[in-house]
């Protein structure tokens, strides 16, 4: 039976984007000690739990890989030259699937914005270089391009082969193709947090 995420969402993020959304209103409104109370409050390790469950060291990939063994891929120089998409087609593809992952449905935030709010609320958005010391929530609605076809296995840096998705799906899925793992794209996203801009509104 197809499914459509490696691993279904937890009701905390959802939750936590609700209050992220509350934390861009005050930024917006110069409440920058609200903003970062709710900042602070969305850290969860609920959250970084259900990540790590997924592309943790114990996680689904490797788990996969033990039942499945590794992806073969292709030889470096028979890929497509071109890795990733430009930021015309980012914008492309984010109007297209909205600012929610195409797997999971989780909302999703770009690095653009968040690293403006780090840079703006280091002690309440960490954003360090092990997977532990970055923001909990961050962290899982990291907004990733992921190729449906992995990059690995002949997928072309294209729109028809690209679609948005979170980090926890992109590196959970890594090189194994769609049907390999059992799931499928959403037809559409599911948009579970209304009005949701992906933060955007911050970077205005």
């Amino acid at each position: 039976m197809m499914r459509f995420c490696l691993k279904d969402p937890i009701p905390e993020i959802f939750q936590a984007a609700e209050k992220l959304s509350e934390a861009a209103a005050a930024h917006n409104s110069g409440v920058y000690s609200k903003a970062e109370r709710l900042f602070f409050e969305t850290n969860l390790n609920e959250i970084r739990e259900w990540t790590e469950s997924i592309w943790g060291s114990s996680g689904i990939y490797y788990n996969l890989v033990s039942s499945l063994g590794a992806p073969i891929t292709i030889e470096k120089e028979l890929r497509d030259i071109k890795r990733m998409p430009t930021k015309e087609e980012e914008r492309f593809l984010i109007n297209r699937d909205g600012s929610f992952c195409r797997f999971c449905g989780i909302p999703l935030i770009r690095k653009e914005v968040r690293a403006a709010l780090n840079k703006t609320y280091p002690n309440a958005i960490p954003w360090g270089r092990k997977n532990g010391d970055q923001h909990a929530a961050f962290q899982a609605m990291w907004m990733q391009f992921d190729h449906v076809i992995p990059h690995a296995r002949g997928g072309k840096t294209d729109l028809d082969n690209l679609v948005v998705c979170c980090a926890p799906c992109n590196y959970g899925r890594m090189n194994f193709n769609l049907e390999e793992v059992g799931i499928q794209l959403k037809p559409n996203s599911i948009k579970r947090v209304n009005n949701w801009d992906g933060l955007e509104s911050v970077l205005k």
